[in-house]
């Protein structure tokens, strides 16, 4: 209980304190589709995934308590090792496929802490959700808990130079209504609902 408290209070001091500037002044941050953020039950966040940025700005951006997946090579590099920490984050070595990130992850649903997930498990050049897993259903399925499609908008492409100058993209990110899970596990219902997760995602980014 004192752990989840200290979470709690250290996520909402390095969201305002590093990660709100950064959104709000470096990178012009919009959030569009707040009323489709639940705000009472935990959910699990679906999203694409175009930069080491995208957990943090996202967490910021939607107001909620949100624990990502991220590599555990992650929480190795400097200051960014220790914001996704801050922010809940937990290690995966092997994507959701790794019996222990399962287990972490149901814990936190069980809490009612809701959960961030980046459908294709890697970044994206294009920036698009491309080849989708089906962890993010699954884990609905498992945990009866609504999936929230969420897109953020030029996170591949942060910044760019002209002229040996730097140039930030505006990030829009857009949310949209939520999911009911798979009726079952079945590898059809899985791949129904992750189908209709990535095409949602895609629609929002247009």
């Amino acid at each position: 209980m004192k752990n989840d408290i200290f979470q709690k209070l250290t996520y909402q001091l390095v969201s305002k304190l590093f990660v709100f500037p950064i959104y709000k002044f470096v990178f012009k941050g919009h959030l569009l589709g707040r009323e489709n953020i639940p705000q009472k039950d935990s959910f699990i966040m679906v999203s694409n995934h175009g930069s080491l940025l995208d957990p943090p700005l996202l967490g910021h951006a939607l107001g909620r308590n949100i624990s990502f997946m991220a590599k555990a090579e992650l929480f190795k590099i400097p200051i960014l090792g220790f914001i996704i920490k801050a922010c809940g984050a937990y290690p995966v070595k092997r994507g959701i496929a790794d019996k222990n990130t399962i287990k972490t992850a149901c814990k936190k649903l069980l809490n009612n802490n809701s959960i961030g997930i980046f459908i294709d498990g890697k970044r994206q050049k294009n920036g698009r959700v491309n080849k989708p897993k089906q962890g993010a259903a699954l884990l609905a399925f498992k945990n009866q808990k609504l999936l929230l499609p969420v897109a953020i908008v030029n996170s591949h492409k942060l910044i760019r130079f002209k002229f040996c100058i730097p140039l930030f993209s505006k990030i829009v990110i857009k949310v949209g209504q939520p999911i009911q899970p798979p009726q079952s596990s079945s590898r059809d219902d899985l791949n129904y609902v992750t189908m209709n997760l990535k095409d949602k995602i895609n629609d929002l980014i247009g």
